[in-house]
Order: structure tokens, then C-alpha cells, then sequence
């Protein structure tokens, strides 16, 4: 929370510094039993490196996205085939599920729906296939498996 303080403020000024470290505090006391509810798994240095080279497969899978949308806008044809797939993922935690859905939600070109069980409905721009298994490996195993690290 500190940090984020220290990012919107922009600022060195030790005022504002020692009242962004007393509102984090505060925020961490009042707060601390909703964030025992979330089910997040505990902190460790493998998570945290697992989630920043997540964070770079996220941030690469959307550029690529971006880049294959843009391509079927400008094309004459439009090479579009949208539709909705199920895809199967091998999380069980909710967090997990949820992180998911909205990482397959931020590449353009998908569109989590819904998510039952371990069962993710997905609406795509450009469906290749209507098998779950080969679906599941295009849309979300480049995700899953840090994933599953990161909250399991």
C-alpha cells in the first residue's frame, strides 16, 4: 500500500511520506481479516518471481493479441469466426480461477463469460477449434501454469 501511495503522490516531501506510511498502516489494521477471507496463499520469494514473469507473459500475450486483432480489422476480408468455447482449466483455488478469466479477458481477442466449476466460457474472435482440449491449450495454458504457482 506504501507503494502505491508513493506512485499516485509522486512526491519526497516527508510529510507526505509519513502520511502515506500511517494511512497504509491503518488500512493494513482495519483490513487484514477481509484479506485472510480471499484464500490467497501465503507470501514467498518463489511466488513473487513466479508473478513478475507472469507479468511478462501477460504483458507479451497482449501485445500479440493486439497485434492479430488490429491485422483482422485492417484486412479487406476481416478473417473473423467468433464464437463461444469452453475451455477446461486444472486450477482449483477461486482466486486462481478468477485471475484466469481476467488475464484471458485482457488479451483482445477473448472474452471470459462465465466461469462453473472448472469450466471457463469463452467467447473469441477468431475460434481455430471446438475441442476443449485444444482450446484450453491455445487460450489459457500459457497462463495456468504460473497460476498455479502463484496461488496454489
Amino acid at each position: 500500500m506504501c507503494l502505491i501511495w508513493f506512485a499516485l503522490t509522486s512526491s519526497v516531501r516527508i510529510d507526505e511520506l509519513i502520511t502515506g506510511i500511517f494511512i497504509s498502516f491503518i488500512l493494513s489494521l482495519v483490513l487484514f481479516r477481509d484479506y485472510l477471507t480471499l484464500g490467497l496463499p501465503n507470501f514467498s520469494i518463489k511466488r513473487l518471481i513466479f508473478f513478475f514473469i507472469y507479468l511478462i507473459v501477460l504483458f507479451w500475450e497482449i501485445i500479440k493479441a493486439n497485434f492479430d486483432v488490429a491485422y483482422r480489422i485492417i484486412h479487406p476480408r476481416m478473417p473473423i469466426k467468433p464464437g463461444i468455447v469452453i475451455i477446461k482449466t486444472k486450477l482449483k483455488s477461486n482466486i486462481a480461477k478468477l485471475a484466469l478469466a481476467n488475464s484471458i479477458t485482457l488479451t483482445p481477442g477473448t472474452f471470459t463469460l462465465d466461469i462453473v466449476d472448472d469450466r471457463l466460457l469463452i467467447h473469441w474472435i477468431n475460434v481455430k477449434t471446438t475441442d476443449i482440449d485444444k482450446d484450453t491449450k491455445i487460450i489459457s495454458e500459457k497462463f495456468e501454469k504460473y497460476l498455479k504457482i502463484i496461488f496454489e
